[in-house]
């Protein structure tokens, strides 16, 4: 199963527990502020998504929402 990460980076506070959560490595961290001063999370390595959605289960800020697709 594949999945597709979305993160709202104006909600995104950079507390980092997705990143920390994820067990593929999918989300990092920008180099650039988001409009309240933090460094939002990004799904930077999108491919290896499987959809699993613990980063939305941790997200505080509910910033990250997750959708699967079926494998063919």
């Amino acid at each position: 199963m594949k999945g597709m990460i979305v993160i709202n980076r104006e909600f995104c506070k950079g507390c980092l527990y997705c990143v920390d959560a994820c067990p593929l490595g999918v989300i990092i961290v920008e180099d650039k502020f988001n409009e309240k001063g933090y460094f939002p999370a990004y799904p930077g390595n999108p491919e290896k998504c499987t959809g699993c959605a613990i980063c939305a289960q941790m997200c505080p800020e509910i910033a990250i929402e997750v959708f699967k697709e079926e494998d063919e």
